[in-house]
């Protein structure tokens, strides 16, 4: 699965979810704004608003959810100026009497119909609405990198909104840590454990266990990697042990200097000769008598040390 399927999964399956409560419905709207919304003054005292998104299943959830709050809404598209030139998605909300009326229930306004950079406590009092906050959160600006060095990021305009968002995952057991740039901040997680912790609080399922299943395969392939390597390694060093043992006893035997030695350095020495790429454990099976493999390495270390002296 590539990163941007998995992305667009994430999305999707998120945008599925159609809460039956309005705390949860004010919650997700909430989050929304806060992350990927803005406000327009026109002029003697009214203002409009958009939320501008990445997928069509994020627009067409924050559709159905102002829908179902009464408020009226139109969805634009337009094409980004940045590279690739992909479609982004616009949803325009008048702001009407009810418009104003449930943006300062959701706390994307005060009681003046001023933004405001964080929500109050109340709009997340319950873990439903933390979730659902979560999951607005992530569907207004949300992104996911991986497998190799995960990282979920969601960013806010402000450091106030990141660090809310911070907060509310603490309260479903999920740990963010928050960062600011110029432009905005952001609130993230690095890890396979908080990035899961984070999609399951918002109600992320299938996408969690696509996420374990790559994550079990990639550590599956990490350790057989790690293996190969570390045969490759210890043949490496087992040829280059036996090429040396090999000069040595050829330096003996021409030196006449073999026939010195004790029974066992000859029988190692002229066992190496004769099996030159054989294991130290098949030169102790065919040693008179049999020996250890430990012993056949003793042995052959000492041919070394006398063949290079």
């Amino acid at each position: 699965m590539s990163v941007s399927t998995l992305v667009d999964d994430v999305r999707a399956e998120l945008a599925a979810i159609a809460p039956t409560r309005r705390c949860d419905r004010l919650a997700e709207i909430s989050a929304l704004f806060h992350t990927a919304g803005a406000v327009h003054l026109r002029g003697r005292g009214s203002v409009s608003f958009h939320l501008d998104l990445a997928s069509s299943a994020a627009v067409r959830r924050a559709f159905a959810l102002l829908a179902e709050l009464r408020v009226p809404t139109e969805i634009r598209t337009y094409t980004a100026q940045s590279f690739g030139r992909a479609t982004r998605y616009q949803l325009h909300v008048e702001g009407s009497e009810t418009a104003l009326g449930v943006l300062a229930e959701a706390g994307v306004l005060g009681a003046d119909h001023l933004p405001l950079d964080r929500p109050p406590g109340r709009v997340v009092a319950r873990s439903c609405c933390r979730g659902a906050y979560l999951r607005g959160a992530f569907l207004g600006s949300g992104s996911l990198t991986g497998p190799r060095s995960p990282h979920l990021e969601v960013r806010t305009p402000t450091p106030a909104g990141a660090s809310f968002l911070r907060s509310v995952a603490s309260a479903e057991e999920v740990r963010l840590k928050v960062s600011e740039r110029d432009a905005y901040a952001r609130a993230y997680a690095k890890g396979w454990e908080e990035i899961e912790g984070y999609l399951l609080a918002a109600g992320v399922v299938d996408a969690v266990l696509a996420l374990e299943e790559r994550s079990v395969i990639a550590e599956m392939r990490s350790e057989a990697n790690r293996l190969a390597n570390a045969d490759h390694a210890n043949l490496v060093r087992t040829a280059h042990a036996a090429q040396r043992q090999l000069d040595a006893a050829r330096g003996l035997r021409s030196s006449g200097a073999l026939e010195s030695l004790s029974s066992p350095l000859q029988d190692a020495a002229r066992l190496r000769l004769r099996h030159p790429a054989m294991s130290l454990r098949e030169l102790a099976e065919r040693a008179s008598p049999p020996t250890t493999k430990a012993s056949m390495q003793r042995r052959l270390a000492k041919v070394v040390e006398l063949g290079e002296r």
